[in-house]
This record gives structure tokens, sequence and C-alpha cells, in this order.
């Protein structure tokens, strides 16, 4: 069996420990490979043979098991429990009814879940991961008689060429190139390899990255295939460094789409999840107890057990909120789209929650507060003097290097209008390179200088950390000791810039040995020659200021981390606004405990020169504090925090694994789309809690009616078949929940999860609705002598209409805080809908329907103690509420 064979056989870790402790020509050998890479033809056809590049994941699933599992509830199982029963007992009508509510409720499930599983597809379509395959160029291709597979000739090759191609397209064989924060496309072992170092955290969970090297010896012995110090594994990202690689293992053969097999569809559930869930286990536990006492006192009062039993399962019926999962999903999917229309991707649905909960935003400063099109300003000597050798040392640093390029790099690169003339790039050729980390801050290239026959060490970053690292300077034409006078020097003029809101990076050099196949590494960084700074201007973007007061006015608190100088970032923070940030170095974090950041972490508006394990930790600090944090960066530095926020911002240019440990994608990098997103997600929680609320105190009610209407009738208050087109038609009513709009005023706060508000609501709303019942019972028995047997008919229809139109008119008094109709009106088809129930409640009693299950007409004197009937139950409904609101301090 070749090793390509074995790539398909061979378990994932074995397969790369196998290739890890070969030569590389062996390994490329095994893999019918070569250090260009695989042609085109040549990768299709292996990926005819090994599939796409995909470990197992959550992906649509075919639209009848989302059917079976949109039946995946408590209250549905219920409902389908009664519905056997009924069967059983040959009650068919009730059977219809049931199976018509549960179909409604499944059906409508179904439909939402499954549109917006292919909405949330296609936006995370939107936000594709790539990789840099080497390609060699055309080689012969052979014809083969048909059904045979193509095989390519051994023929010279044209240069390979790099292309970026979607991660997903990889095939065993493949080269890639790896460079800072790229995420490793495969499973890989390294051709070559520079100052490489691999965050593995998402398999080992430990957060320090560990260094990489492209040594065929390491991988013998090795046990563990996660300390092959020469393989590379398929998830994991890359922190600093670059790499040349060979794909071993693709999708499902390799270490992660080994784990992932197992871990599909098993998430942690999040308080949304738990609150939901909380909600209904609380409705279904009332409804344990007190329908069988409703059963009861039925089947005591009335004597006849049988007529007992199908009220008591008619009351369940009534009972259950069974349209609870398909107005959460509907809410949520309705939140994506409309998130979506603000250029917001939402990854994850139930992040929706949490963002409107968000009470505290931590974000970086470079394009959220900042214009992100940084612009080279000056190139200056040790004394402040416009020196072109600084931009061409720059330049020259900035060209030749292979890691993340970012926008300084790119500033600088941008004015190659300066050096064209002297052929600058054509005069060095480069030998090696160091790449930049975020411990280090600096980066350095090693150039030949063709014409002069040397070798430099040409070095660009923070100023302090190349400062550190020189021992002279240079002025003018001489090269003079870096004396504690020259240093001051440096860092006054430093500091002045960056009090006038410059980026200054220091640029220094050194003269190497010419030693052939050296590599260099950072112990070479040291005795530099300081040469000067390079400034850029970052300018504040236009619309940072009003996106910050009006995050502010919506209760959300924002706080910078960054890693820049702390003299710039308090200038940004300056002008836009931020003028009562306190300031916190890394430095200073590093020495305090838990208990004294929690205390910091309150008061600090502004953090700057932090390593991503301080910002993790700030965010850390404010979640025991009680915060729900949200934390927005595009940086490899910052998925750490990425993943420990309660909702992790990205955007869809950030790196690889900063867009993967996201929950929600920006498609504009802007606090002001963040902030209508903000919103968007509390409107969506708001209209969950309404449906929610509204189910919980009018089921409660309910059950207090039935009991009442239990002990003191002799006849049942109303028919099973009734009590289940009662149900029915109030479902109906509440379907357009998702469509309605939410009080201004609503929005101005974060808003959280509470189950106990929930469960005061209920107590002190749900009676309201029995107090009316009440009354309309007295109506029915005293005005109407609706008190016989022969009469019973009449009074439970009274109350069937007066039960409905109150029903559904308490969607409107607990939508809002406001008065109804008057100060806060539903949306047009929340309010159509309404009137549409309304008038089929009144109008069931004068029709065919009305007379099978029991009903009569109602007489015109009835409609008159309807009205105030349901206008005093709106006025102590609006009482009741405004007393709740100002002793709770909220609504909804």
């Amino acid at each position: 069996m070749s090793g390509l064979e074995a790539t398909g056989s061979c378990s994932p870790p074995l397969r790369v420990v196998e290739e890890a402790s070969r030569d590389i020509q062996d390994v490329l050998l095994s893999l019918t490979s070569s250090s260009d890479g695989l042609q085109k033809l040549e990768a299709a056809v292996r990926r005819g043979k090994f599939g796409l590049n995909e470990v197992a994941h959550e992906r649509v699933p075919r639209w009848y098991i989302q059917l079976i599992h949109s039946f995946h509830n408590p209250f549905i199982y219920l409902l389908i429990a009664l519905a056997i029963v009924s069967f059983l007992t040959e009650d068919a009508k009730a059977t219809v009814i049931i199976a018509i509510m549960v179909s409604i409720s499944v059906g409508i499930r179904f439909v939402q879940e499954f549109r917006s599983s292919l909405a949330a597809e296609r936006l995370q379509a939107m936000v594709g991961t790539t990789a840099t395959v080497s390609r060699p160029g055309p080689r012969i291709t052979a014809t083969l008689p048909l059904g045979e597979e193509p095989y390519v000739r051994n023929a010279p090759r044209h240069p390979a060429t790099r292309e970026e191609v979607p991660i997903k397209l990889l095939v065993p064989g493949d080269v890639v190139s790896l460079s800072a924060g790229d995420m490793v496309p495969a499973d890989l072992v390294l051709l070559s390899s520079k100052d490489l170092f691999i965050s593995q955290s998402i398999l080992t969970g430990e957060s320090l990255p560990v260094e990489k090297f492209a040594d065929p010896g390491r991988g013998v012995g090795v046990l563990d295939p996660l300390e092959l110090a020469n393989a590379c594994f398929m998830g994991t990202n890359v922190v600093s460094g670059t790499a040349k690689a060979v794909v071993v293992a693709t999708g499902p053969r390799t270490y992660l789409g080994s784990l992932a097999g197992h871990l599909v569809g098993k998430r942690v559930p999040t308080s949304f999840d738990r609150g939901v869930n909380g909600v209904s286990w609380l409705l279904l536990r009332f409804m344990l107890v007190m329908v069988p006492l409703v059963f009861v006192i039925n089947g005591l009062t009335k004597g006849n057990w049988g007529e007992a039993f199908f009220f008591a399962v008619s009351v369940a019926v009534g009972l259950t909120p069974e349209m609870l999962p398909m107005i959460v999903t509907a809410n949520l999917a309705r939140g994506a789209v409309a998130m979506s229309r603000r250029k917001v991707i939402v990854k994850r649905l139930n992040a929706i929650q949490n963002f409107g909960a968000m009470d505290v935003l931590c974000t970086d400063k470079t394009g959220t507060l900042t214009q992100d099109k940084v612009v080279l300003l000056m190139h200056l000597d040790v004394n402040g003097e416009e020196d072109e050798g600084v931009f061409e040392y720059a330049f020259l640093n900035s060209h030749f290097q292979t890691g993340l390029k970012n926008l300084l790099d790119k500033a600088i690169l941008g004015h190659e209008d300066l050096i064209e003339s002297k052929q600058l790039t054509d005069r060095y050729l480069k030998y090696d390179e160091i790449p930049f980390d975020f411990v280090r801050r600096r980066m350095s290239v090693i150039v030949h200088e063709v014409l002069r026959g040397r070798d430099l060490l040409i070095c660009k970053g923070a100023v302090e950390e190349v400062l550190s690292a020189c021992r002279s300077a240079r002025i003018g034409d001489r090269v003079v000791a870096l004396t504690e006078e020259i240093r001051a020097r440096v860092i006054g003029l430093s500091t002045r810039m960056n009090q006038d809101g410059l980026r200054v990076i220091a640029v220094a050099c050194k003269e190497v040995d010419s030693l052939a196949g050296r590599q260099y590494g950072v112990a070479d960084e040291e005795d530099m020659i300081l040469c000067g700074f390079i400034a850029f201007l970052d300018p504040p973007k236009e619309s940072a200021a009003p996106a910050i007061a009006a995050l502010r006015g919506h209760g959300v608190a924002i706080k910078i981390l960054t890693g820049d100088n702390e003299l710039v970032a308090r200038k940004v923070c300056r002008d836009v606004g931020l003028n009562d940030a306190g300031l916190l170095l890394g430095g200073a974090i590093e020495a305090m405990s838990d208990s004294e950041l929690e205390e910091a972490v309150e008061r600090v508006v502004l953090f700057a020169k932090l390593t991503p394990a301080q910002k993790a930790r700030i965010i850390a600090a404010l979640q025991r504090r009680g915060h729900t944090v949200g934390f927005l960066g595009d940086g490899i530095n910052y998925a750490p925090a990425l993943r420990d926020a309660d909702v992790g911002i990205s955007v869809d240019t950030g790196a690889d694994i900063a867009r993967e440990s996201a929950d929600i994608i920006l498609l504009e990098k802007s606090l002001m789309v963040l902030e209508e997103g903000v919103i968007a997600g509390r409107a969506t929680f708001g209209n969950i809690l309404k449906y929610i609320k509204m189910a919980a105190s009018s089921n409660f009610g309910n059950m207090v009616s039935v009991l009442i209407a239990s002990v003191w009738l002799p006849f049942l208050p109303m028919l099973p078949l009734q009590i289940l087109i009662q149900n029915l038609l109030y479902d109906l009513s509440q379907t357009a929940i998702p469509f309605d709009r939410v009080d201004e005023e609503y929005l101005e706060r974060p808003r959280r999860w509470q189950v106990g508000s929930i469960s005061r609501f209920m107590l002190f709303i749900g009676p309201i609705s029995s107090v009316f019942d009440v009354t309309t019972f007295a109506l029915m028995w005293f005005a109407f002598r609706a008190n016989m047997a022969d009469r019973q008919s009449l009074f439970q229809t009274g109350w069937f209409v007066e039960g409905l139109l109150s029903q559904t008119l308490i969607i409107h008094m607990i939508r809002t805080a406001k008065v109804p109709f008057l100060q806060s009106r539903a949306t047009a088809p929340l309010m159509l809908l309404t009137l549409i129930v309304m008038a089929t409640g009144i109008a069931i009693p004068y029709t065919r329907l009305g007379t099978a299950v029991g009903m009569v007409p109602l007489p015109a004197a009835y409609f008159p103690w309807l009205a105030a009937t349901l206008v005093g139950y709106c006025m102590l409904t609006q009482i009741i509420k405004n007393l709740l609101s100002r002793r709770c301090g909220t609504w909804l």
C-alpha cells in the first residue's frame, strides 16, 4: 500500500506520527508530491478520492430530520399524549382539534427553523477562510482510456505560483504557506520553518504557544501526536513566524476531525437556553399540580368522572403554551435577518440574547475608534530631522517580510514612489527574517546589499523594545554611543509625537557576518544602531464619538483594550469623547491580584500595552463582577479574548482565528454598526419575553378561573371542545408577535434573562383575568339566568367569548409599559391578526361550527356587559402594570 493510499485508512494521529518521523523527501515521495505542491488536475483527482477538507460539523439537516426535530418539545409531547388519550376514549372531535394545534405549532416551527438554518449557512458562507497553496505550472498530461484515472508525466515544471484557495479544497500532498494570523488548514508536516510558534489551545487548552521546527527526527518515539515538533494540526493557529508545509491528512482524517465526529451536536446550554427551559418546566409544574386538582374537584362535585376527565384533558391542552418553541425560533430568525441588514452576521442564533444583554463592550482602538487608514507622515533621525535613509530601511523591512503585513507596513509600501528612482529592491537580496511576535513587538529582516557586498539586519518595532536592543545611534553620518542623554532625547521626541496622536515606530540596523546557510534568530537583535523613527497618523473616525455616545446612552459601557502606546491611545480617547478614561498599563495588571483587578476594571476605561493573556484576564474580571461582556477585535492576538467574552465580535476582514472564535461578524468595522446590532438584539429578546410573559400570566389566570368554576358550578364552565377551539384561536393571534415592534424605552438598557421576574409577573398579572372571569360567571348566572342545566350552553358560550377576547387583548396590554393603542400601537400584522381572531370568536356561536360544539347565539344585551368587562380588565391591568413597573424598575 502506498503512503497516499494509507492516508485514507490509517487513523489520523498515527498517520501524522508516521509521516513526521520520515525524512522530508520521503514524506513528499509517500504523498506523491513535491516541494512545489500539486498541479490543479492532480488536486482535483485527489479531491474526488478523499472528499472535501471539512470536519464533522452542524449542517442544515434534511427536511424530514428537521421536521422530526420540530416535535422535540415537552409541550408538544404533552399535546400528543393528550391526543392519544382522546383517540383511545373515542373523542374524535378533541383528537382532531388537538392534532390541528400540534400541526400548526410544529409546521410553523419547522418552516421558521428550516428557513433560518438556510439563512445562517448563507450568511456564514460570506465569511470564508482560505489557505495559501503552492501550485506548479502546467505539465504534460497523458490521455488514458475511458474509466482510468489520468496520470501526470514527469516533465519540467514551470515556476511555482501561490494561490489563495478555500480551505475545504485542500487535499493530501498540497503544499501550503503559513504566516502570522493564519489558521492551520489541515494536518501538516513542516518542510521548512522560521521562528514558527503555534497556539494549540483549541486542542490542548494550553494558552502558551509552542515552537515548531522542520526537523524530521523530532517525530521519532513521540507518543502524543500533539507533541510532534514538526507537525501542525488543523484548527490551531499561527501566532508568529513563517513556514512551508505539506498536507498529510484532511477532513475527518485529521486529528481535529477525529475529535469533532464525537462532538457534533453537543453544545453547552447558554443562559438563553436555560431560561427558556426554566420557563417551560415552571409552566409544566403548575399544570401537573393544577390539572389533576381540576379533575378531582369536578369529579367530586359533578359526579361524572368521565366528563371530568375529558374536561381536565382539555384544560391541560388549553394551558399548554405549545407555540413557545415556534415563537422563540421565529424571533431569533427574524432578529438574525434584521441584524444582517445592519451588516451584522449572527453565527450562533442564541448569541442574540447575550448581544442584547451586553452592558460592557471591550474593543481595540485601531480601526474601531480610528479610520484604519494609517498615513505615513514623517521619517526622522534621532534629532528629529527628516532623513530619507530611515525611510529606506523601513521600506526594505516591510517589503521583504513574509508575515502578516499590518496597516503600518501598507502605509510604508504605499510610498514606493519615494525610492523608486533608486531601484532599492534591486540593490538588496533577502537572506532571512526574524518574524514579529507580541512579546518582542519588533521584527527584522536580513538582507545582502549587492553593491557594497555587506549583510544588514534591519529592525523596526515599538520604540521601547527597539531602544532596549540598541547600543549605538546614528547622528548624521556618525555612529555614536547611545548615552543616557541621547536616550532621554529619543524618548522625549517619541513622547511628544505620541501626545500629538502619532504612532511612532523605531528603526534600527546593524551589519552582520556573512555566513553561508546561517539562520538568524532573536538573539541577533542586540547591539543594534538606532537610525531614527517613522511616524504615522490614524485619525479618529467621524462616527466614533456619536457611536460611543449612543452606546453609552443605551447602557453599554466602553472599555478600550489595546497593545499600543498609552499616549496615543489616550489622545484618541479624548478625540472620541472618552475624556473620563482612567488608565491601566499591562505591566501594572501583571502585578495585581484577581480581586484588585476586579476593583480596577470597574473604574478604568483605557487599558494599554496589553498582552493577549492580559486582555482575557480583564474580560474574566468583568464577568466575575456580574457584567455581560462583549469583545470586538480582528487580530490574532484577540482570539483568547473573543473566546472568553460572552459575545465575541469580529469583522469579515479579520484574521482567520479571530473570525472563527467570534459569535458575531461585522461586515463593517464600526461602532455605529455595532450599536444598531445591539438594538436589534434587544428588540428580538423583548419580543420573546412578550410571549413568555403572556403565556405564563394567561395560563396561571386560567388555572385559577377553572378551579373557581369547578367548585362553584354544578356543570362544566366550558366544554372540552370549546376550550380547544378557544386555545387554537388564541395561539393563532400570537403568531404575529415576531413581527411586532418594541418600545424605544425598552431598548435603552441591557436586558438579561430573569426567570424570577417571570414568576412574579405571573402571580400579579395572571389573577386579573380571573377577577373578570368571575364577574362573567356572575353575569351569566344571575343576569341571564344561565344557572339551569338546560341553559348551561349559554353560560359556556358567554365565557368562551369573554375568555377569548380578554386573552387576545392581553397581548396588547403586556407588549408595552405604556397605554396600549394610545401611547404604543402594535404593528399592522399583529393588530390585524388580533382583530380577525376576536371577530372569529364572536361569530362562532352563530355558525354551524358553534352549534356542533354546543354553543348558542348570545343575546344582544350581553355585548354591553362584555365591553364593560373588557374595559375594566384593561384598566385594572394597566394599574397593576404601572405598580409593577415602579416597583421593579422595568417592564417585560
